[in-house]
């Protein structure tokens, strides 16, 4: 069974930092991707960032760009999402969700993903 556990939210002040953790079991594929996507409460799912299992390459969206970093633990099966200079924009329940042997995967749409996590809400505020 497929398990995606997502932590590390919490409360942070504008410009503070938070590192959410996704941490993976039971998926067996060894290339997949892994995404990060983020849902403030009237507004649809977007998803920020993805990074590939295959060679590591990470992509991100124009909203996050220069203020996010992905990067993943190979030994724990977990990912981490490294968020600075948070803005009051940034608020959301973010979650964790990955694909795999599929080419035909777009990093940031929902539906190309097979397994998600609960989420973790982030809150900015001063």
């Amino acid at each position: 069974q497929v398990q995606l556990v997502e932590s590390g939210g919490g409360l942070v002040q504008p410009g503070g930092s938070l590192r959410l953790s996704c941490a993976i079991s039971g998926f067996t594929l060894k290339h997949y991707v892994i995404g990060w996507f983020r849902q403030a409460p009237g507004k649809e799912r977007e998803g920020i960032s993805c990074i590939s299992t295959t060679d590591d390459s990470t992509w991100y969206a124009d909203s996050v760009q220069g203020r996010l970093a992905l990067s993943r633990d190979t030994a724990k099966d977990t990912a981490y999402l490294q968020m600075n200079s948070l803005k009051p924009e940034d608020p959301a329940v973010y979650y964790c969700a990955v694909v795999g042997g599929r080419a035909d995967y777009n990093c940031y749409d929902p539906d190309s993903y097979d397994y998600w996590g609960q989420g973790t809400q982030v809150t900015v505020s001063s």
